[in-house]
């Protein structure tokens, strides 16, 4: 007879990926295939073993955003444009479930990766689509961190996050 994990030892809320996460730059979405990797590995793994793990997750993701970050300001985008000041929010909430894990409410890690799972995918295609679109209109290749014409851009002249919904 199979046993069953109770939901509070394996969250069954799984992120898969697609090629609806794709954004059309091939490094991004490698970063981005990883991030999808460890945050299924966190929520496949029972509470009381997570936390190691999610510091990984939590350095991936700095990494993470700081390499979209670091081509947003290469592109012409303003040091506080939304996009930046999303990620930033979303450090800040990962870095404070540690301190609640470690206070003992060993679910949070949980139930913030389940959010996270639901999140991504709108931030992928809109946020993320968006840099994508932008980096291959100006000419920046993303493995090389190089821009073919540095005439194309203007520094700092872009607030917005980079996808089309945004002003």
């Amino acid at each position: 007879m199979e046993s069953l994990a109770t939901p509070t030892s394996v969250p069954s809320c799984q992120l898969q990926w697609a090629d609806a996460l794709c954004t059309g730059d091939a490094r991004m979405d490698d970063t981005h295939q990883e991030f999808v990797s460890l945050l299924n590995q966190l929520l496949a793994t029972p509470a009381e073993h997570q936390l190691p793990l999610y510091r990984e997750f939590i350095e991936h993701t700095v990494d993470h955003f700081a390499q979209e970050e670091r081509w947003m300001l290469a592109t012409g985008f303003s040091a506080d444009n939304c996009h930046a000041s999303h990620h930033a929010t979303i450090l800040e909430t990962m870095r404070a479930v540690v301190d609640h894990f470690e206070q003992g409410d060993t679910e949070i890690i949980s139930r913030l990766a389940e959010a996270l799972a639901e999140w991504f995918p709108q931030h992928a295609a809109s946020m993320d689509a968006g840099l994508a679109l932008h980096l291959k209109d100006v000419g920046f290749d993303t493995r090389t961190e190089t821009l073919a014409d540095p005439g194309k851009v203007r520094p700092a002249s872009m607030s917005g996050c980079g996808s089309v919904t945004c002003s």
